[in-house]
């Protein structure tokens, strides 16, 4: 008998998805998914996932590891990181950037694992992701969130108008990162883990829940109901804790709603939940004046 690594909180609710589709050819092969750049380490790729352009848009590879997307000849717009799975740069993340460029943003989604020399967009097995993803300290994670966000100022970018969103793992990063930068005005998780193993607590000393008293900017939660990775219960205390410290926040739950809900390359995607949690972070974000 062969023992199975144990996953992270935040990766368990995608274990246990059921593909309830792919018998009926709805999903890209492995190679196809690839091609089009998505990661195989997530499952399955949904052959309707969404794709955004980028007409009108200025896009592309820059030398800090970052894909970004901004609206062509616009002039000092908002700066949006965009905090990504654990899977990489690949082209689910950029197309979440593209769309946060076609709002009228400079998104930027940083690769702050580039440092491990692989990509991962490339690995086929969770498993096999892991010991990199979490050899990821969180210091190094806030300098290079940092030094996306200088790069993004010294392009014209709007660092007053600075917001954060990310989705998962990177659902943590913005928890973490909104305790972090006291000049960040607005973030948004998508179903990012809350509770940190305590095997972790050497490279990642305080958990979202720990920071709670912490938190510099109003942060907005989105979680799935029937995510088997982040427990309510969990997401209950963060909220006690965010309201016990008198912090500005929202954390909206869906119902029947599993782990990466957002996902439209994955069989986890659920249409209605997506779009009115994208429509959630679009209204987050105006209302406190990343976005106009």
């Amino acid at each position: 008998m062969s023992a199975q690594p144990k996953l992270m909180p935040d990766i368990e609710g995608l274990a246990h998805q059921v593909d309830p589709l792919s018998r009926r050819g709805f999903f890209l092969t492995a190679s196809a998914a690839a091609a089009a750049g998505y990661t195989l380490a997530a499952g399955p790729v949904r052959a309707d996932a969404i794709h955004t352009d980028t007409t009108g848009l200025t896009a592309g590879e820059a030398k800090v590891k970052v894909y970004y997307a901004r609206p062509a000849n616009a002039q000092n717009p908002p700066i949006i990181l965009v905090a990504m799975e654990i899977f990489g740069l690949h082209e689910y993340i950029k197309d979440v950037t593209r769309r946060l460029a076609k709002l009228g943003a400079f998104a930027v989604a940083p690769d702050y694992y580039f440092r491990k020399g692989t990509d991962l967009t490339k690995i086929t097995d969770i498993p096999q992701l892991m010991p990199i993803v979490n050899s990821k300290p969180d210091a190094e994670l806030f300098s290079d969130l940092d030094a996306t966000v200088a790069w993004a100022k010294s392009q014209g970018g709007d660092a007053n108008r600075l917001g954060i969103m990310g989705f998962c793992r990177g659902g943590r990063t913005v928890w973490e990162y909104a305790a972090h930068n006291k000049d960040l005005k607005a973030a948004v998780a998508f179903y990012g883990t809350v509770v940190d193993p305590p095997a972790q607590k050497s490279l990642w000393p305080k958990s979202p829940t720990e920071l709670a008293p912490e938190m510099k900017a109003p942060v907005l939660g989105l979680y799935g109901e029937a995510d088997q990775g982040i427990p309510l219960g969990q997401v209950d205390a963060m909220k006690a804790g965010l309201q016990s410290a008198g912090k500005t926040f929202e954390i909206k739950t869906y119902p029947g709603a599993p782990h990466g809900f957002h996902a439209d390359y994955r069989p986890s995607y659920r249409k209605e939940a997506a779009e009115d949690g994208w429509n959630q972070m679009i209204a987050w974000f105006k209302k406190y004046k990343v976005l106009t």
